[in-house]
């Protein structure tokens, strides 16, 4: 992929042009944004001018990255977000996630793995989605359009960030199997397990029980199983969670 628009959210000028350098090296088009005000602004902009996605430092002067992010996304704006943090802190990676943010990548980081997470974003978010058929899926009182890439529930579009939809759209492409959260990493994001990468599928498999479970605490469609994963079921099934 080549010709997307990129949103770096950097104060340090020299971060910020050695970014740009390396993301335009690839064909990528960039914009700069060295404020979180500055950062909105441009993610607000007119259609033809929308990123595609956001490389967004958590230190800002004006405002945090995590007030970017959760901003963006209570506007309903659904871009790609990849969090960078300057320190490799638990809480700073769960935060990020909370918020909405798709993916975190931690400095000091080189380009060929900051340029191996970006286009794994950008196929999650516009590639391979773009390719699903026309199948709806219905459960409770959700839909899920496959081919317009849209969820319904109750009548009522509910809004997921790319990386949500694409989880979504594997389980319920893949109903009554136990799907590890290895094999999720692979499929979703795009990259081998580890502990932290872990709980990155834990906090996405919560926020989608959050918008479309009737009680989250208690979900009857993303069922977890136990020392195993996760299973998207629409027959009555006891969560072990």
């Amino acid at each position: 992929m080549s010709g997307e628009t990129i949103l770096v959210v950097e104060d340090e000028a020299s971060v910020a042009r050695g970014l740009e350098y390396g993301l335009k090296a690839e064909g990528y088009s960039v914009l700069v944004a060295n404020t979180g005000a500055k950062a909105l602004e441009t993610a607000r902009a007119g259609k033809d001018k929308l990123p595609h996605l956001m490389l967004l430092d958590i230190r800002l002067p004006d405002m945090s990255g995590f007030d970017v992010c959760r901003i963006l996304r209570e506007e309903g704006r659904a871009l790609p977000i990849l969090m960078v943090t300057a320190r490799d802190e638990e809480v700073d990676k769960v935060l990020g996630l909370e918020l909405g943010a798709d993916d975190y990548i931690v400095k000091p980081f080189s380009l060929r793995e900051l340029l191996s997470r970006v286009r794994a974003a950008l196929r999650r978010a516009y590639g391979e989605l773009a390719s699903a058929g026309a199948e709806r899926v219905a459960f409770g009182d959700v839909v899920v359009d496959l081919q317009r890439m849209r969820v319904d529930r109750a009548g009522q579009t509910v809004l997921l960030t790319p990386t949500e939809y694409r989880l979504l759209r594997h389980f319920v492409t893949h109903p009554e199997q136990v799907l590890t959260r290895d094999s999720l990493l692979e499929v979703v994001w795009g990259y081998d397990n580890s502990v932290d990468s872990q709980r990155t599928v834990d906090v996405h498999v919560r926020h989608l029980r959050e918008k479309l479970e009737e009680d989250p605490a208690a979900p009857l469609y993303l069922v977890t199983v136990r020392g195993a994963g996760y299973v998207f079921t629409t027959k009555p099934r006891v969560n072990e969670s």
